[in-house]
């Protein structure tokens, strides 16, 4: 059996199978990478339910192993040096999961730069500006009276969607082959319909990016890793 006591987290998150990744989370666009992730690649892990409430995510114990205070995290109880690895940041995460299996991130150099290419798109682009954009449309950032806030997110996020919409044009998955940067990119996407924001970046006009997301919500894996861990509990 693993012994995964060096990691504090473990003490709020008591894993029942120590022997299996640990996953952290909760299921926002970036929580779900890595549980669509695990799906897709088959690994065994242990899902546990971390709000986004400061009593969770700026606990001393999640802080412990995210210093940045962000779902998700994970813990591998067999880590590449034959030790237990944390890490937190989901790209990150998703590269070290695809690396670990040897799946979704091509099967040359080549298409493998291409991979971390448009994973480092989401990453630095859609995710952020799609984030903004939401709290300027959705949340507290719509009452404030200034239009010039909304509308730079609203514009950045059709100016990136226009992007993937062109790339799209010949082709099912932005790297060629499904990858985790399909991961990425796809659960933003989806997360439109929860800021309310398809009318405001002419969703209707994206016929690649519409069939993409079809195409990406219709894989089992990702039906089930979209609901995990369950905000239930």
């Amino acid at each position: 059996m693993s012994d995964l006591s060096q990691f504090k987290i473990t003490e709020k998150w008591t894993p029942k199978d120590p022997s299996v990744l640990q996953l952290f989370s909760f299921p926002t666009p970036n929580g779900v990478k890595v549980s669509i992730a695990l799906e897709e690649m088959g690994l065994a892990y242990e899902p546990h339910l971390v709000t986004l409430s400061d009593a969770d995510v700026k606990s001393p114990e999640f802080l412990s192993l995210n210093p940045n205070n962000k779902i998700p995290a994970i813990i591998d109880p067999n880590g590449p040096d034959g030790a237990p690895v944390g890490l937190f940041e989901s790209g990150a995460i998703l590269i070290y999961l695809a690396e670990k299996t040897g799946k979704l991130i091509g099967n040359t150099p080549s298409e493998k730069a291409k991979i971390i290419q448009w994973l480092m798109f989401q990453m630095g682009g859609l995710g952020p500006m799609f984030g903004q954009m939401g709290f300027f449309v959705k949340f507290a950032g719509s009452e404030i009276e200034d239009p010039r806030p909304r509308e730079r997110y609203v514009s950045e996020a059709k100016r990136l969607l226009a992007v993937l919409e062109k790339e799209l044009a010949d082709k099912d998955w932005i790297a060629g082959e499904y990858s985790i940067a399909d991961i990425a990119i796809a659960p933003w996407l989806a997360a439109l319909d929860f800021y309310q924001a398809k009318d405001l970046v002419g969703w209707d006009e994206l016929p690649n990016v519409n069939a993409y997301l079809e195409r990406f919500l219709a894989r089992p894996a990702v039906q089930k890793g979209r609901t995990i861990p369950n905000p239930q509990g």
